[in-house]
């Protein structure tokens, strides 16, 4: 016996199996997280090289799209006027070779010229780091020598927390060598392994980077498929909004702290500052961090120079906070732009809960990601109050107090100090009228 088959049951059968799977994950995300979380980390390690593969080849794209029309695009068709397919394989073979090579150069240049001088400066403060003990103490004693209130205060400070801190060393640090020493075991083995899912993320970047256009139109292709024609076309216009949004301002920020980086190498020279290649690279990837990594890039390279010449690092203090205020003001406006969109509490905002979440990873991307879902919600915002013929400018919401039938009716204009005034006249009317409906009882004659 056949039945027949019915869409409309068919819809409400696939809506409750979705319901009810999504009801049961939600109750084993809540009561069971922990064992969620350990699934998504194992599914994270066997996936990772994949992961790897892609991120590489989406911020390759760029060079290798340059590459491919700027330069080879001219050379493969200034006989013919145009390009086979075969050629165009052929450039695009080029094009990805070219670009890896240049990637390989420039970060094989940039690690032969940083480490060897990293290496330097941390052996000197290895060797001289009793003299900068020594310096210290005596630059130490001669202020708490020309301040004897503030003497006072540090030596009942160390009296209080050097017993507490002799029991947490004597309690907790040293009974711990061990378990440490295999920590760092392990994270050498870590680090091993991510340096191989790197390697062959590389080789996965590769081929996504010679069928990128056949990856997209079959992503294309579903997307035409789930949906409407309006819906899709809209969903890919959000897709390139997101990857434009996201791409330039990674791009721009990682140019941007190149560009801190060089001018707080030049600073630390002219002024002769110790470690002036080791700060200035630490400043310029702590750069990459928005708001806070400037901050968090100073605190260590201020160290740094306190060891050597507390003085100097006053001077270190004030050379940064001017140079972050060229940052913010006039280097990173011109080459980020308006990328973002956000004020600086939701800069702030973004930064505080991604980093909390994925630590400093969360940091770097927290902020472009974030820019994407705000403006994201933004687009679909306006869209549909477009639909209902308001206004998208957000003054006209300013002093809004509801919309009726004749359009926006404002907020009524009061003061605080008005409506103050305005209870205690109602009050003491309210009194005075009180008091005079008590009449005088007549007297009896």
């Amino acid at each position: 016996m056949k039945f027949p088959f019915n869409k409309r049951y068919f819809r409400i059968g696939i809506t409750a199996f979705t319901v009810i799977a999504a009801s049961i994950c939600f109750y084993y995300l809540i009561f069971h997280g922990d064992r969620f979380s350990a699934q998504l980390d194992s599914l994270f390690r066997v996936i990772s090289p994949v992961l790897f593969g892609t991120i590489f080849a989406y911020l390759m794209t760029p060079m290798v799209n340059g590459i491919e029309k700027k330069i080879l695009m001219p050379v493969w068709s200034k006989d013919k006027g145009s390009v086979t397919l075969k050629q165009r394989k052929y450039m695009r073979a080029c094009s990805i070779i070219i670009t890896v090579l240049i990637v390989i150069w420039l970060i094989y240049g940039f690690f032969s010229i940083l480490i060897p001088n990293i290496f330097t400066s941390i052996r000197s403060i290895g060797r001289q780091f009793p003299d900068y003990v020594e310096n210290l103490s005596l630059w130490s004693a001669k202020f708490l020598e020309d301040n004897p209130d503030i003497e006072k205060m540090v030596i009942r400070v160390l009296d209080e927390y050097s017993e507490e801190f002799t029991r947490y060393l004597n309690g907790s640090i040293i009974p711990q060598m061990e378990a440490l020493v295999k920590q760092l075991s392990l994270s050498m083995i870590s680090v091993l392994k991510a340096l191989w899912n790197i390697i062959i993320g590389v080789i996965i970047s590769i081929y996504v980077l010679y069928n990128k256009e056949i990856h997209a139109g079959q992503a294309k292709k579903i997307v035409f498929a789930l949906f409407n024609t309006s819906t899709a076309n809209q969903f890919i216009k959000d897709i390139r909004f997101i990857s434009d949004t996201f791409i330039g301002f990674i791009s721009g920020k990682i140019i941007d702290s190149i560009i801190i980086g060089v001018i707080c190498f030049a600073g630390t020279t002219f002024l002769k500052m110790p470690y002036a290649l080791l700060i200035s690279v630490i400043i310029g990837v702590t750069n990459v961090i928005p708001f806070f990594g400037p901050y968090l890039g100073a605190i260590p390279s201020t160290i740094l120079i306190l060891m050597v010449n507390p003085i100097q690092a006053i001077y270190f203090v004030i050379f940064i906070l001017i140079l972050q205020q060229i940052d913010g003001n006039v280097i990173g406006p011109k080459i980020l732009g308006q990328s973002t969109g956000l004020s600086g509490f939701w800069v702030i905002f973004s930064i505080t809960i991604f980093g909390g979440i994925m630590g400093i990873p969360g940091m770097i991307i927290g902020v472009p990601f974030f820019a994407v879902l705000y403006a994201m919600i933004r687009r679909v915002t306006n869209r549909m109050l477009k639909r209902k013929g308001l206004p998208v400018e957000t003054e006209k919401y300013l002093k809004v107090d509801y919309i009726g039938e004749n359009g926006f009716v404002p907020i009524e204009e009061k003061t605080e100090t008005n409506s103050i005034f305005k209870r205690l006249k109602k009050a003491f009317s309210l009194g005075k009228n009180h008091n005079d409906s008590k009449e005088t009882p007549p007297k009896n004659e």
